[in-house]
């Protein structure tokens, strides 16, 4: 465990796109990034089965689904969700100008830190430095 203060700043970037995750800091438990995500900028359906996620909107709308793109919700500035260790979701920015959402992930130790694709990635996934 680490023993000390670790302060940050966040500036939205500008990058060419549909999304640019910005790791805003981290320590071995707790990983927070600020994800902005163009129109198109939906993922894949994944799971991360050694981390819960805290997702805030900062900035514009996000939609939230499950498997079989059932809707989970939907989130405007000052809303969110949790997502459980384990949960099969994707999201895609719902607004009209771009998704600005802090991600906060807390992980379980005791396993491995990994993303499980449960769907082919999208197109603009692939390419380097996709998301």
């Amino acid at each position: 465990m680490e023993n000390e203060v670790k302060p940050f700043r966040y500036e939205r970037p500008e990058f060419d796109g549909p999304k640019k995750s910005v790791l805003a800091c981290s320590t071995d438990l707790m990983r927070v990034h600020v994800q902005v995500v163009k129109t198109g900028g939906e993922n894949n359906l994944h799971s991360h089965p050694a981390e819960d996620a805290f997702w805030l909107v900062l900035n514009g709308a996000v939609r939230f689904y499950g498997e079989g793109d059932r809707l989970i919700g939907e989130y405007r500035k000052n809303e969110g969700i949790l997502i459980p260790r384990g949960f099969k979701y994707w999201f895609e920015s719902a607004g009209d100008e771009p998704l600005e959402i802090i991600r906060i992930g807390a992980r379980d130790p005791s396993k491995e830190l990994k993303r499980v694709n449960a769907a082919p990635l999208r197109e603009w996934m692939t390419q380097r430095g996709g998301f």
